[in-house]
């Protein structure tokens, strides 16, 4: 079983002003049968905030595998890549080039996404 947690980056989320949907729809997406859900949070969009979550999932809840959603565009307050290769020991860029070429099947709007992809050892 392969250990997951997800990471929805969002002000307006993380105040309770919106619903995190990206984040439930990705938990929707994952078959029980393969993933276990180890760890959810929502936090704002600060690149401290981002960088600690994503450090614990890792380091300490032990997930094999961290999706974040939110905080890849262009706004000044769209600090998740930044904040995630902070942490990460190895960039992987064809997975993220991947995501990309998969999320313009959906929208043209996907090539302007900033998404990173890596690895951390712990």
């Amino acid at each position: 079983m392969i250990k997951v947690a997800i990471l929805t980056v969002s002000d307006s989320c993380s105040k309770g002003q919106r619903e995190d949907a990206s984040g439930q729809t990705i938990r929707n997406m994952l078959s029980a049968d393969k993933f276990e859900i180890c760890g959810y949070k929502v936090v704002a969009d600060e690149h401290q905030s981002i960088s600690e979550e994503l450090t614990n999932f890792v380091d300490v809840v032990n997930a094999d595998i961290v999706l974040t959603t939110g905080g890849t565009g262009l706004g000044p307050r769209d600090v998740t890549p930044e904040a995630t290769a902070a942490v990460c020991q190895k960039m992987v860029p064809g997975l993220a080039e991947t995501m990309r070429l998969e999320g313009l099947k959906k929208s043209r709007n996907a090539v302007l996404s900033r998404a990173v992809a890596g690895i951390r050892e712990n």
